[in-house]
């Protein structure tokens, strides 16, 4: 092998390696997909352009078989009015007339057929562009998995478990440390005096609420004697002997 052959295919071997490289098949897919739905609306217009000359065929047939029978007309009236040279000059329109019909009704036909096999063409090309599509858009899922599962592998490769298992033993000992303290600093809160004396003074006021409720309730003449004694002995408590005495 000479070495200009060599060197041909050494370059031919980089280059398409570099573009299988550079060639995304994503991107490449999508774009195909674009590429097809552009041409939609190209075939619509072919075809509607093969559909407008079959009817203006059609109309040009309706115009000739009017003309048709408008000269016949015009020649049977010539010849019952005696004039044969008018009629000879319909005639002759008359078969013009006729020839044109002929060759418009052979072009009528073609064109028919015609506008049959585009529409039929741009059908199966609509089929075959959603078929192909739905086997891109899996392609193209597919691309996303691996691409998704390569990152994940390479993801596996540089993990180092020792390194991020020391990092969450570390932060877990600073946190219960600091749980710890929080807890210690509650606990000390909750058995100062302040505390105490304050759960004192909730007391009292209860007390006081207690009384309270109960003179309105004797005013009102909903407790007897008994009970706004009875009241009063609850709400001065077991540290008063002698008036329960005075009471009896």
């Amino acid at each position: 092998m000479g070495l200009w052959a060599r060197l041909t295919r050494i370059f031919r071997a980089s280059t398409g390696a570099a573009l299988d490289k550079m060639e995304n098949p994503e991107l490449v897919l999508q774009q195909t997909i674009r590429d097809m739905r552009d041409r939609v609306p190209e075939l619509n217009n072919s075809v509607a352009q093969v559909m407008a000359t079959e009817r203006l065929l059609a109309k040009q047939k309706e115009n000739l078989s009017t003309q048709v029978v408008d000269l016949d007309s015009k020649i049977k009236a010539s010849v019952k009015m005696g004039r044969d040279d008018i009629a000879t000059a319909y005639i002759g329109q008359l078969q013009q007339a006729q020839i044109d019909l002929e060759r418009t009704n052979m072009q009528h036909e073609n064109a028919q057929l015609a506008s049959k096999q585009a529409l039929k063409a741009r059908d199966n090309y609509v089929l075959n562009m959603k078929k192909r599509t739905a086997e891109a858009m899996q392609l193209i899922s597919a691309a996303k998995q691996a691409k998704l599962q390569e990152q994940l592998a390479q993801t596996m490769e540089t993990f180092n478990i020792g390194d991020d298992a020391s990092t969450f033993n570390e932060m877990r000992e600073k946190i219960d440390r600091r749980v710890a303290a929080a807890e210690a600093k509650l606990q000390l809160g909750t058995t100062s005096v302040d505390n105490q004396m304050h759960d004192i003074e909730r007391e009292a006021m209860d007390i006081q609420l207690q009384d309270k409720l109960l003179e309105y309730k004797q005013s009102m003449g909903m407790l007897g004697a008994g009970s706004n004694n009875a009241g009063k002995q609850i709400s001065s408590g077991s540290g008063a002997p002698n008036e329960e005495k005075a009471v009896e």
